[in-house]
């Protein structure tokens, strides 16, 4: 084949395939679809106040934690304080394994049986960083889209629920993530105010 009719089909090929990737495009716009970015990418997360759900046993975090600030063995729960009204929760199954934990702040501020905020603040995060007060533009940035956003309130107060599903990562890890916003007011940004992190449905 001569030169020419090679350059002539080339430039044909090229052309069709342009075609195609504007008919793509045309098409997710006319079904009301937004094409996903190449660069857009979720990250699961699996540790909370150094805590596995699944993995890590109460024994194991009254180890990181001492003992409880209470403890209810009945109901499987227990709870520690900070002494600047940070709050770290867990639940338990009947083999001390812990099933879920979450971190929040609380109003209530206590004397006795809490632990120094400024011992326990860095471990008070997620495995990728994500801690309470962080701005809730952060949340996206560690673990992208999350699979639901929802209107939410606690003590009377206006929130955004933020929820991950992590089945995509395999059953070894925990399942899901449930991350509390204020709503951004003024030109202030949302913050952070609970994390919660579970091996199953909450």
């Amino acid at each position: 084949m001569r030169r020419a009719s090679t350059q002539f089909w080339v430039s044909v090929s090229l052309g069709l395939l342009a075609a195609c990737a504007v008919g793509v495009v045309a098409q997710g716009k006319s079904q009301g679809k937004t094409l996903p970015r190449l660069n857009e990418r979720r990250h699961n997360e699996t540790i909370l106040a150094e805590i596995l759900p699944g993995r890590t046993s109460l024994a194991e975090a009254q180890t990181l934690w001492r003992n409880p600030t209470t403890k209810d063995p009945e109901n499987h729960l227990a709870k520690w304080l900070t002494c600047d009204g940070g709050e770290l929760n867990v639940d338990f199954d009947q083999d001390g394994i812990i099933q879920s934990v979450w971190t929040s702040k609380t109003k209530a501020r206590v004397s006795r049986g809490c632990v120094e905020p400024v011992a326990v603040a860095p471990k008070l995060s997620t495995g990728l960083g994500l801690q309470l007060g962080d701005a809730a533009a952060r949340v996206l940035q560690l673990y992208g889209q999350p699979d639901s956003r929802s209107p939410s309130t606690k003590d009377g107060q206006q929130l955004e629920l933020l929820y991950y599903a992590f089945d995509w990562a395999g059953p070894d890890v925990p399942q899901l993530m449930e991350v509390l916003c204020t709503v951004g007011k003024d030109g202030k940004p949302g913050q952070v105010v609970e994390i919660t992190l579970a091996v199953s449905s909450l």
